[in-house]
């Protein structure tokens, strides 16, 4: 690598001041410890206890939902979500092949099928435009619900991830929802503070999911939400992730296979002081973007992937994208020597073991992608 590349690994350092640069760590600077000493010292840490419902309270009234059911991650989550929304045995699900495998594999746990989308340049996230034409192509609709023709299975929910924090183009994805008879249910992992035309996302679907993990703009150790306008569908939601249990003074009686699925109350306790803070970390987002756009312009064939026209994007992971010129892997190689840590897009879930034999359309810019996306230290900065 050259000089160029020399001169902006030693000022992400300098930034961070520091000699090496994780790609992405959690911010503990508010009342964490003050929270989670009172769990401790009352005894209520387990998945019942005041901090919960208040993170789900203060979460649903950020992202302007009725509900927020809290969960032990997003995984759990999505899953939830899908199964809530209608997914069952043998249905597809269109998804995005780029995307980390949580997606497929909380479709998986539906025994459903993951029937991988192409992507949009402009958002990373399923590209609505072709997906029109394609199912055009390969379904058709019986009794008001579409089936794939290819393999008679029917076509249930699409479920659209906005990568990196970008939202993808949620007018047209939801007009083809209403067109083809399907179930939107939002895959909001990485955008908690990221809006669409002024709505925030995780709004928009039947029914949708968030992440809290340790990497994520907030975090609550390990956690997720489902999120929903519909009152039934987080009741009912809440139920089966408390193990189905019929309330009652002491019986344990349980009315259908639940999940121990609740997020523990020393874990809300943390995301209700990360809340706290959210604003300022996403300020601190666009600084940092802001930052990394001025060091990228100084190197060749390379730009910093910004926000989409629609989006006003939380920036949760700093994206390079790389021309024609550049190797991602010897990009990735000299970075991490150098001490900014630095990973390459999830590989595609369509070059996975288990579902490489999937359904799929062409994925072409998915593929062109894989090769061109470097995420680059992403911590929030103090605004000064």
């Amino acid at each position: 690598m050259n000089k160029q590349w020399m001169q902006f690994a030693e000022q992400v350092k300098k930034l961070y001041d520091k000699d090496f640069v994780p790609l992405h760590e959690p911010t503990f600077n508010g009342k964490e410890l003050e929270y989670v000493t009172d769990c401790v010292t009352t005894g209520w840490v387990s998945s019942v206890g005041a901090y919960v419902t208040k993170f789900e309270e203060e979460l649903a009234k950020f992202v302007g939902v009725k509900r927020a059911v809290a969960v032990v991650n997003g995984t759990a989550a999505l899953h939830i979500a899908l199964k809530v929304a209608g997914v069952e045995a043998d249905d597809e699900v269109l998804m995005p092949s780029l995307t980390f495998i949580a997606t497929a594999n909380a479709v998986s746990y539906c025994n459903a099928v993951p029937h991988f989308i192409d992507v949009h340049e402009e958002t990373l996230g399923v590209d609505p435009f072709r997906l029109n034409l394609y199912l055009q192509e390969i379904s058709e609709i019986r009794d008001n619900e579409l089936y794939n023709k290819q393999t008679n299975r029917r076509i249930k929910a699409l479920v659209p991830m906005h990568t990196f924090g970008h939202a993808v183009h949620l007018d047209e994805l939801m007009a083809l929802t209403n067109k083809y008879h399907l179930v939107l249910v939002e895959d909001a992992a990485e955008s908690l503070g990221t809006y669409y035309k002024g709505k925030h996302t995780g709004s928009f679907g039947k029914i949708n999911a968030m992440s809290f993990n340790g990497n994520k703009i907030i975090t609550t150790g390990g956690g997720g939400a489902i999120l929903t306008d519909d009152e039934t569908l987080a009741d009912y939601a809440k139920h089966i992730t408390t193990t189905a249990k019929v309330p009652h003074k002491w019986e344990y009686a349980h009315d259908e296979i639940g999940y121990n699925y609740r997020m523990p109350n020393i874990n809300a306790a943390i995301g209700c002081a990360q809340l706290e803070k959210l604003e300022l970390f996403l300020v601190q987002k666009k600084a940092l973007a802001n930052i990394y756009e001025e060091l990228v312009a100084h190197l060749d064939d390379v730009t910093l992937f910004t926000e989409p026209t629609h989006s006003d994007s939380n920036y949760w992971l700093q994206t390079l994208k790389l021309g024609d010129s550049l190797n991602r892997d010897e990009v990735l190689t000299f970075l991490n020597e150098q001490g900014v840590m630095s990973r390459p897009i999830w590989q595609p879930m369509h070059e996975l073991e288990m579902y490489k034999f999937g359904p799929m359309m062409d994925l072409a810019m998915t593929n062109d992608m894989k090769r061109r996306l470097v995420n680059i230290a992403s911590t929030p900065l103090e605004v000064k």
